[in-house]
């Protein structure tokens, strides 16, 4: 979720024109990425993963991290001389910066960098077509599109095309929920919701062609209130229920939530609906509640203690992941040991665990008693080491079980498939790859810290699920 990514391999037939993608940061990121890549398929590029074959390099930047910025930077240094050779070889490559770096950067990339070409912000990604035209112009100017047009970019993006059997469908964008770490209100833009039709549409098309699970994305995507055909506002839980129904979609899954917007209705929904998988991604950041109002979390450690008890009482099998921030300023041994005491208490199947790094521009990147680095260091081993030690033991409680898995992709090496089980475990089993896209009972032979290992088992043995 939080690791760089890069270019997927070439599909669709032979062009004339390659483009490399690199992303960065999260599920957003990578769908975003997927779009552009859409968009650019009808002017005739291909994906390529070597940046060296392609026409157009696109950086898909995230700023969620520290030093983000500085890592985009580095990496157009690293593929900027590309240009001088393929010019030597008579092609043109143009280089494109999007998404939240992009956003937050702005003209000062085009200043450390002028062999940029266009700087796009995450809600501007669906002019590309339109900027590498102009791009195209003689002697045009770089261009920065950085603007919030969150409802336009919809309308405009093209029909989805070769999902996949798991895909991302982006429901909601933005947030208002403003913590004082966080970017996201100011590179994503004030909460948006697409209208349910819209939703369900896209939903549907992807099904015609293969998708049986898929997961909703937004930045606080269960704040989601989109319209209905009637006005009506709907909630994320009457969202997943308008989703269930469409004949084809066997797993459902949504990401990333807050903890105050996780109603009872939506609870309800993880206890009645088979689709919705028992895995939540549900961020605390931190056990103590001084730390969390210097947050401004809007939730407590013991809301949110009850509200896993709630969705546990609703799904017994739920299985759990969260983020974690130490060393935020202020936060002190005993704001650290009631982290630790939440962890003990929950019990968390993953987790994403960072130190605090200032954003500029964020309130709490002015807050004095910042915790020396060294500090912070030490807090971030302890956690993640007790954290690790209950995602191992969860997956140790699948050895020897039997559940079932969607096979997404070919594995590592030969006759292998790699899949997800309905608790989010990477699963790997030899399998014939006409089994791509369906869904298998797989008796789990091995378990490591980050994922299942097995063999393909009779459908009469698989688990719930």
């Amino acid at each position: 979720m939080k690791a760089l990514l890069t270019g997927r391999q070439e599909t669709g037939s032979p062009t004339s024109r390659r483009v490399y993608i690199r992303t960065y940061g999260c599920q957003m990121n990578v769908y975003d990425s997927e779009r552009m890549a859409e968009l650019l398929a009808p002017l005739g590029y291909a994906r390529t993963e070597v940046p060296e074959a392609a026409d157009l390099i696109v950086l898909n930047t995230c700023h969620i991290r520290e030093k983000a910025a500085e890592k985009v930077y580095s990496d157009l240094g690293r593929l900027v001389p590309l240009q001088t050779s393929a010019r030597r070889a008579g092609r043109r490559v143009r280089f494109v910066v999007a998404g939240c770096v992009a956003q937050a950067e702005g003209a000062e990339i085009r200043r450390r960098r002028p062999e940029v070409d266009i700087v796009v912000g995450p809600q501007t990604y669906h002019r590309l077509p339109e900027l590498l035209a102009r791009a195209d112009r003689a002697n045009a100017k770089a261009t920065i599109c950085t603007d919030f047009p969150a409802e336009r970019k919809f309308d405009e993006l093209p029909s989805r095309s070769h999902p996949g059997p798991a895909a991302f469908l982006s429901v909601q964008e933005g947030c208002d929920r403003f913590c004082t770490f966080c970017v996201v209100p100011y590179t994503r833009g004030a909460e948006y919701s697409r209208p349910v039709a819209d939703v369900v549409r896209e939903a549907e098309s992807l099904v015609r062609q293969g998708a049986r699970e898929l997961c909703l994305l937004g930045q606080n995507v269960n704040a989601y209130h989109g319209p209905d055909p009637n006005g009506r506002e709907i909630s994320l839980a009457g969202l997943l229920r308008e989703l269930a129904r469409i004949d084809g979609v066997w797993r459902l899954r949504y990401t990333t939530s807050h903890p105050a917007n996780m109603t009872e209705e939506l609870i309800r929904a993880h206890g009645d609906l088979e689709a919705l998988m028992p895995y939540l991604h549900l961020p605390v950041q931190s056990g103590s509640d001084r730390v969390l109002r210097a947050m401004n979390r809007a939730h407590t450690a013991e809301s949110f203690r009850a509200t896993v008890r709630a969705l546990r009482g609703a799904r017994p099998d739920l299985a759990l992941s969260s983020d974690f921030i130490v060393g935020f300023p202020g936060e002190t041994e005993s704001d650290f040991e009631a982290t630790l005491q939440l962890v003990e208490d929950t019990g968390f199947a993953a987790a994403y665990s960072f130190r605090y790094s200032r954003r500029p521009g964020t309130p709490a990147a002015v807050l004095t008693h910042q915790v020396p680095e060294p500090e912070k260091a030490r807090r971030l081993s302890i956690l993640q080491a007790r954290l690790a030690e209950q995602q191992h033991s969860f997956n140790r409680g699948f050895l020897n079980a039997t559940v079932p898995v969607l096979f997404e992709r070919r594995g590592r090496r030969p006759g292998q498939l790699a899949g997800r089980s309905p608790w989010m475990h990477a699963v790997h089993a030899d399998g014939d790859e006409a089994l791509l896209g369906t869904l298998q009972p797989v008796r789990v032979t091995r378990a490591g810290p980050h994922g299942l290992a097995g063999e393909l088992a009779n459908h009469s043995e698989v688990a719930a699920g």
